[in-house]
């Protein structure tokens, strides 16, 4: 028996393999859990292909996070293929590259702030509670971060929406303790995503982690981050909430 044998698990925003949500979903189902992914608009092709790598396949229902509509029904949809949620997993963020990120943080408009922390913070919140009716007497809560206490080069925006993220998850975690919910966050190193990708200079990154990783770091790699994920949904850390955990071969701890 794996360490999610039986529990029903909701992997919010999954396009392409390469993706965190993608990594977290496939151990999740070798760990004995049934999943349901979500994506939105025309990525939704791109997910109904890349979901047939999965075994077995898994519902797939549009969600975007910042339609209140689809959050108000979400529930309703989910009851389609389950009757409780055991584990929700947040792998959502944007920021426009040619504005919020890349170097120009001090002329940004705030239209495109607000979509920023909208998607890439809010939405923690707006997707828990939207799967809350589903709930049963404990429920797990993860989401994906990247290191927010310091300023990076080139993520901007978006490095203000992780800092808030983490802030939302010790509200959330903080509110929703006496239900039984835990809230916590995997903050991996730089990854080959399609996120990444779309931020323009992302590649000092690399350079950073290649110089400071202790135990190393290796940017294709998804499987680290995946696993601390799905640990953080099992009954393995049942008194963890409002943490985050790292999974970055160390660097956030080194100095210079």
């Amino acid at each position: 028996m794996g360490i999610l044998q039986d529990k029903n698990i909701l992997v919010a925003g999954v396009t392409l393999d390469t993706s965190l949500g993608f990594a977290t979903a496939k151990i999740a189902q070798a760990e004995g859990a049934n999943v349901i992914i979500s994506n939105f608009g025309r990525a939704m092709s791109l997910t109904r292909r890349v979901i047939k790598k999965l075994d077995p396949v898994p519902p797939l229902l549009e969600l975007d996070v910042s339609n209140e509509d689809h959050l108000a029904g979400l529930a309703d949809a989910l009851r389609e293929h389950t009757d409780r949620i055991d584990g929700v997993v947040h792998s959502i963020a944007f920021a426009n590259p040619e504005t919020a990120l890349g170097g120009g943080f001090l002329t940004t408009p705030w239209p495109d702030v607000a979509t920023a922390v909208q998607v890439s913070a809010y939405s923690l919140t707006s997707l828990t509670m939207a799967c809350k009716p589903l709930f049963g007497e404990t429920a797990a809560v993860v989401g994906f971060d990247f290191d927010a206490t310091v300023a990076w080069p080139v993520y901007d925006w978006m490095g203000v929406s992780k800092a808030a993220l983490e802030s939302t998850c010790r509200y959330l975690a903080r509110y929703l303790g006496p239900e039984g919910v835990r809230v916590n966050l995997v903050a991996a190193g730089p990854l080959d995503t399609l996120a990444k990708r779309a931020i323009p200079g992302s590649e000092e990154f690399n350079e950073v982690w290649a110089a400071r990783a202790p135990l190393g770091w290796d940017t294709k790699d998804l499987e680290p981050a995946a696993r601390a994920a799905v640990a953080l949904l099992s009954d393995w850390f049942p008194k963890t909430t409002g943490e985050i955990i790292h999974v970055d071969g160390g660097v956030q701890m080194t100095g210079a």
